[in-house]
This record gives C-alpha cells, structure tokens and sequence, in this order.
C-alpha cells in the first residue's frame, strides 16, 4: 500500500485522474448516456395500428413540432414563464443577498443562510400542494383578495408565482456568493470619492452582481423550463413542455414524440450555456 502511495506521490497527473475517474463515469454513463439515448430514440416513430415502437431513422416527429402551431405556443408559453420565473427571483433575491453579505452582521448572517435553505429540506410536493391550498378554494390568498374566485385560482399566473418560490434559492445564494467577495473598502472607497449610491452600484457592484445573477438564472430558468408537476398541480388548464412530454409518455404511449419534444429544453439550455460561456460571465465567478 506504501508503494502505490508513493507512486501516486510521484504521478500527481494519475493521482488525479484516480481521484475523478468515479465521478466521470458516472458522468458518462448516468447524464451523457441518458442524453444520447433521448437524442436517438427522438427520431425513431410509434406504428399507428401495433402501437410498437420503429426503431428506423425518421424526422417524421420534429417536422410535426415545426409545423404544428400548438407546440410552437407550448414553447413559447414555457419560455416566458422560465424568464419571468427568473426575472422575479432576480428582483427579489438581489436585495435579500445584499442584506445577508453587506448588512447583516456576522451573527446574524450564518441564520440568514439557514433560513433561505430550510424551504429546499421541505419535499416539493408539499410546498406546491401548500401553494394549491393558498391560491384558491378559499385559501389565504384567495381570501385576501375577497373570496373564491377572486384570487389568482389555478393557471398561468399561479403557476408562475410557485415556480418564482421553489426556485428562489438558486438564486440568493449565488448572488449572495458573489457578493460576500465583494470587499467592503471597495464600496467605502466609492463613497469617498464622492459617488452616489447609484454610480456605486453600477461601478462597483453590478460588474459582481452580473455573473452571479446568470450563474443563479442558469437554475432558475432550467428548472422552471422543464418542470411539469408544479404545472399540473396549480397550472389548471395550462400546458408546458413538460406536461408535454408527461402526456406523451404516459396517456399517449408515445416515447419518441416524448423524446422529440423532450430535445427542446436541452437544445434551449445548449444555446444559453454557450451564449453565456462566450460573454465570459462564468470566468468571473
């Protein structure tokens, strides 16, 4: 046993690369292997008459997704949802991280943190069917705004403001990351040269705030692009691209048009990631 140790003393190269061989097989095998599966099966089709899957090369189930306009609505539908979804969540949990990094003492910082992670100890089910109870049938908020029927109820709305709470997490924390590196003298130093709070946060704090904010929008905006339960528990009669796929899995029995469809939201989180990567963005964090 000394002599291996030694041996991988001397080889830090292979010491390394024994050290990450477990997690990029897994890696390989468990996401890459999963992804190629679902990029091929999505151009095989379903026999209309046996119901059996034929295993041919075929674009019969992406010309269906360009040429009808319902999956067109669906997909834009789920795209303006993840982008509100991550537009609140920026504008709610910028001011929260601030307080947490730069206000906060540091006794009161470390329960601040624990607070914001609790919700993500809760099980999802609970907190979305927590949020179908307060949105409608006579719920809280639904009594606030004067009764049944009055308030949000269940729908695009609704869906929106669950989404916004589940993933808000993902958001404060990178942000407040980001801005716990933010040295103190650097916001002193702009006050006494004599710049306002406004010319601070553009100068000083925002070339921070920007990477951590598309670092957080990267969960936010995945998560909420691909989710499908919160959807159909608060979504009433809208539809996503994750019920999509659902539907076409289960009901429809149909795992190629599912896996076709399922293509959108990684092609989408593709061309992000790589948008983002070339802003330089990431490098920042």
């Amino acid at each position: 046993m000394s002599v291996l140790g030694s041996y991988l003393h001397r080889h830090p190269r292979l010491r390394l690369a024994g050290l990450l061989s477990a997690p990029l097989l897994w890696l390989v095998v468990a996401y890459l292997g999963a992804l190629a599966v679902l990029l091929v099966s999505a151009f095989w089709t379903v026999n209309g008459f046996t119901g059996e899957v034929v295993r041919e090369f075929s674009l019969q189930n992406f010309r269906t997704l360009l040429s009808e306009e319902v999956y067109r609505a669906v997909t834009l539908r789920s795209l303006g949802v993840a982008a509100a979804v991550t537009g609140i969540c920026v504008v709610i949990a910028t001011p929260m991280a601030f307080f947490m990094a730069k206000v906060a003492s540091s006794k009161y910082r470390n329960w601040l943190v624990i607070a914001i992670l609790t919700p993500l100890w809760a099980s999802y089910l609970v907190k979305a069917y927590a949020w179908r109870i307060l949105l409608a049938n006579g719920g809280p908020i639904d009594t606030l705004f004067g009764g049944p029927g009055n308030g949000p109820g269940y729908g695009l709305f609704a869906t929106i403001i669950v989404l916004s709470y589940l993933w808000l997490p993902y958001m404060i924390l990178p942000i407040y990351a980001g801005l716990e590196r933010l040295p103190d003298s650097m916001l002193e130093a702009s006050a006494d040269l004599g710049a306002r709070a406004g010319r601070t946060f553009r100068a000083v704090v925002l070339p921070i705030l920007i990477p951590s904010v598309i670092a957080g929008s990267i969960f936010t905006f995945s998560l909420s692009l691909g989710d499908y339960i919160t959807v159909q528990i608060v979504g009433g009669k809208t539809q996503m691209i994750g019920n999509l796929v659902y539907a076409n899995i289960g009901a429809a029995n149909n795992l190629p048009f599912a896996a076709a469809i399922a293509t959108i939201p990684v092609l989408i989180m593709v061309i992000y990631l790589v948008a983002v990567r070339r802003s330089g963005a990431l490098e920042e964090l």
